[in-house]
């Protein structure tokens, strides 16, 4: 989660500079910790393919830009190609707004749109939901949108496939990248540990996925897909890091062991699991959160 007010200036600035077309949120991601960073991100963009030699398993291909955000087209393990494809990002990119702490959003219509990316982080299509399938910021903080494409239909028009999410835990010491679709951007880093509990405002997540230091992801990357290098599934999305230090506040999110000790990482980023949500979807990707197996918060 990140500061809205510049945000919100922000990204008329890049609007015009060819990102994707702006659509009303009333809550944008696209603040970033230093305005300056983003006169250099194409610099900071080629530093990181160039030094990161295990990313064969991992481009930007079937990322999405979303108008505060990032964001990607998945699938799950058992998805029918027919299937109305999906694009995960956080409950806190959400259009309408920050779900409230408790709340649980099933079958929305929206027809918010997605620019979908291939490898090079060219934007060669524009996407466009049918409904926001689930979205919440308790326990996780994701959305998951239902498109008016399916996969295939996807596939055969630009050659994109969509990523995989992975629907068992992932572990500490895998070798992750951080690809935000917004800036075009790969981070690259491993899972240092799990957040027992992660409190940032008024909001609680649970088993948070706590990346090393070298992920120093940024406003506008909240959404992305968290990937493993080694297999290319998605394992996670990521969402927040705490920027100034402070505890347990908005943009400074804190971590709560199980005895209740509270521990602060300042510059630290973090990322929500993400292998709950195969078991609650169909084969053609119908969500149902009465399946055996479904532990995703309810309404």
């Amino acid at each position: 989660m990140r500061k809205p007010l510049v945000a919100a200036l922000f990204a008329l600035v890049i609007t015009g500079a060819g990102a994707a077309p702006a659509v009303a949120a009333p809550h944008p991601e696209a603040a970033v910790r230093n305005v300056t960073r983003a006169a250099t991100r194409a610099d900071t963009t080629a530093v990181t393919r160039a030094t990161s030699p295990t990313l064969q398993a991992v481009t930007l291909a079937g990322t999405v830009a979303l108008s505060n955000c990032s964001g990607s087209v998945v699938r799950f393990p058992t998805s029918l190609d027919t299937a109305p494809a999906l694009v995960l990002t956080n409950g806190h990119c959400l259009e309408s707004g920050f779900p409230e702490p408790g709340e649980v959003i099933v079958n929305q219509a929206s027809s918010r749109t997605f620019g979908l990316l291939n490898s090079a982080g060219t934007r060669v299509a524009t996407l466009r939901a049918s409904k926001v399938a689930y979205s919440t910021m308790t326990d996780t903080d994701a959305t998951i949108y239902q498109l008016t494409s399916s996969y295939a239909a996807i596939r055969n028009a630009y050659g994109i496939s969509a990523l995989t999410v992975q629907d068992t835990h992932p572990a500490a010491g895998t070798a992750i990248t951080v690809a935000s679709g917004y800036w075009q951007r790969l981070y690259n880093c491993s899972i240092d540990g799990f957040v027992y509990r992660m409190k940032e405002g008024d909001w609680t997540w649970k088993d948070s996925v706590r990346y090393t230091s070298a992920c120093n992801t940024i406003g506008g990357t909240s959404g992305s897909p968290v990937v493993d290098q080694a297999t290319g599934k998605v394992v996670a999305v990521n969402n927040t890091g705490n920027e100034d230090g402070a505890s347990c506040t908005e943009n400074n999110p804190c971590e709560v062991d199980a005895s209740g000790k509270v521990t602060v990482r300042k510059g630290i980023n973090y990322a929500q699991e993400t292998y709950l949500f195969p078991a609650c979807f169909t084969t053609g990707n119908v969500l149902d959160l009465s399946a055996l197996g479904c532990a995703l918060p309810k309404p």
